[in-house]
């Protein structure tokens, strides 16, 4: 494969297995808000069968990029998340020392995964290290968690409809079977490999991205000629032929042009072809930017 990965970030894969177990194989799944855990929890509004993507720039590291992600909110409460004599969560975490650090692995720092265990969510570690929590104490910090979740949930929804929450990811524990305001939490199969699933599932994807004239009574012909075109990038990146489907398709008219000129954009997506891994080449011409997309 001549671009293995245009982006490849756990976000993007622990959001995108749930999404694609909750679809029906033809989208018809209600938009989600996933929950995923990836040393911060982060939350996005899916459409099926693949998140939505960011519309503007994104920050990485704190510096401005042009990448291709999640259009995601992130809030600093994981499994690992330190946890305050008030019952304040996060945002600092124990992080990857959380079997080191935790009360259940024998450690001295109160995390949220202790709490769970306390409460009796999950079993994790050795329960008896954190039989001595108090219990209104516990219920107290794993309500305060429930209520940032269940707000920052409400900030990504674009409509007051019910709207079902997929919780993933090892600090999925942390959320009952139901928020403030969200009574349907749903933990799909292997809730706690998300991310290992996402990257297993992860397509191939290939993109149509230019100016085209539209002349009167054709642009169902240019569509079909940039819809092809798509269709051909992700084949040429390592898509298997015959899996390609297209999942978005965006027309811009340019004002003041003449001849119909409008932006078309269309992405196609298919399953990568692993007999072809090595021999795939960029179309003549093509720009390395439109070769594979992870649409993990």
């Amino acid at each position: 494969m001549l671009v293995p990965s245009q982006l490849f970030l756990g976000s993007t894969t622990e959001v995108r297995a749930p999404t694609a177990v909750r679809c029906d194989g033809r989208g018809r799944e209600p938009d989600l808000a996933v929950r995923a855990r990836g040393g911060r929890t982060l939350l996005t509004r899916t459409r099926c069968p693949h998140p939505r993507e960011a519309a503007g720039e994104s920050e990485a590291a704190g510096i401005r990029t042009n990448f291709l992600i999640p259009d995601v909110l992130s809030l600093g409460i994981v499994g690992g998340s330190l946890v305050s004599a008030d019952g304040e969560t996060g945002p600092r975490s124990v992080g990857f020392r959380l079997t080191e650090e935790a009360l259940v692995f024998g450690g001295s720092t109160l995390t949220a995964t202790d709490l769970a265990v306390a409460a009796g969510r999950a079993d994790i570690g050795d329960r008896s290290r954190v039989a001595h929590l108090d219990r209104e104490f516990t219920a107290r910090a794993l309500d305060r968690i429930a209520e940032r979740l269940a707000e920052t949930v409400d900030r990504v929804r674009t409509s007051a409809g019910p709207l079902p929450v997929v919780a993933v990811g090892g600090g999925s524990v942390l959320v009952r079977s139901a928020l403030p305001g969200f009574d349907d939490v749903r933990r799909p199969g292997h809730f706690d490999v998300a991310n290992a699933v996402g990257a297993a599932i992860a397509q191939v994807g290939g993109e149509a991205d230019r100016v085209f004239q539209v002349p009167e009574g054709r642009r169902d012909s240019v569509l079909a000629e940039a819809r092809e075109e798509a269709v051909g990038r992700a084949e040429s990146a390592g898509a298997r032929p015959g899996t390609v489907r297209i999942v978005d398709v965006e027309e811009v008219p340019l004002a003041y042009l003449p001849g119909g000129a409008t932006r078309i954009r269309v992405k196609a997506v298919g399953d990568l072809d692993l007999n072809g891994i090595g021999s795939t080449h960029a179309p003549a011409g093509a720009p390395d930017t439109h070769g594979a997309a992870s649409h993990a």
